[in-house]
């Protein structure tokens, strides 16, 4: 893996031994309707991927549960051997028949997943890899210890570089960097949905990668109108601005937004590299006030 990433806007940020480019890429778009199964284009979703790392992005997000499994198929078959990138997972749910998420973060569970991954991704260790807490419909209140105690093993014995974890709340982070360093936190958070406000700021602090899923979405009516009303005046789309005050909000946000587009991955890349100033990013702090 190399330590190094290329410039890209937003810079980088370094977990451990490891360096990437802040700006990732999300995968879960490439499965198919509902996170099931392919994609209506498999060639597609391959350029996407293929894209995403000429274009100079070195952080992939992916799941086995995603297809399942396609998603992580693809990322092998686009990206393998994966030279200069962090491929990051999630573990703790599973797919049902119906398209649900049951949890699955039973100690055989969470090692059948991390075994299946490292499978469909060609790969000996894992560089980052999420316990996925809570449920379909968001946060849970409780203990981690089991669950994270079962991943903290397997990164003692060199299956897993690096943990983090999902959908978790601010007493859970705490909980889990009592058992072991926690590289990283993947959760909701946007303009509008900004509930985790003081864990950024403190994980900041700690050094501690926050990396928050749904960056546009969610959002009122007026909302989306005063988004687009500062898009407008700095002539980008309102992906774009939401982009650019995410990088801009803390050095340690690193978001990973999807597409199953490669117009709309570069587009994401430009945007990216939009830079806010202070009356822009004042009214958009407004919108998730």
């Amino acid at each position: 893996m190399s330590t190094s990433a290329p410039t890209l806007a937003g810079g980088t940020w370094t977990f451990g031994d490891l360096t990437v480019t802040r700006l990732g890429y999300g995968a879960m778009q490439l499965a198919g309707p509902g996170v099931l199964g392919p994609p209506a284009d498999r060639d597609g979703a391959l350029a996407v991927l293929r894209e995403a790392a000429d274009l100079g992005i070195t952080h992939i997000d992916t799941a086995g549960a995603y297809g399942p499994r396609t998603v992580n198929e693809l990322v092998r078959e686009a990206l393998h051997p994966y030279a200069g990138l962090l491929v990051a997972t999630k573990v703790g749910a599973r797919r049902d028949e119906q398209g649900g998420w049951p949890v699955a973060r039973r100690p055989d569970e969470l090692r059948r997943q991390v075994e299946d991954d490292l499978e469909m991704l060609g790969l000996d260790t894992l560089g980052l890899v999420h316990l996925r807490l809570g449920d379909a419909q968001g946060r849970v209140p409780g203990s981690v210890a089991e669950a994270f105690e079962t991943l903290a093993d397997l990164r003692e014995q060199g299956v897993i570089r690096h943990l983090g974890v999902s959908n978790a709340t601010a007493g859970q982070v705490e909980e889990a960097q009592r058992i072991a360093p926690v590289a990283s936190v993947q959760n909701l958070y946007n303009l509008a949905h900004r509930d985790d406000d003081e864990l950024i700021d403190r994980l900041a602090e700690q050094g501690v990668a926050y990396v928050p899923w749904f960056p546009l979405g969610g959002f009122t009516p007026l909302q989306s109108d005063a988004l687009s009303a500062v898009a407008t005046r700095l002539s980008a789309t309102p992906f774009s601005v939401a982009l650019a005050w995410l990088l801009q909000r803390s050095p340690n946000i690193l978001p990973i937004p999807g597409t199953s587009s490669v117009a709309h991955l570069r587009e994401n890349v430009a945007g990216a590299g939009l830079v806010l100033g202070p009356d822009d990013v004042a009214e958009l702090d407004r919108i998730g006030g």
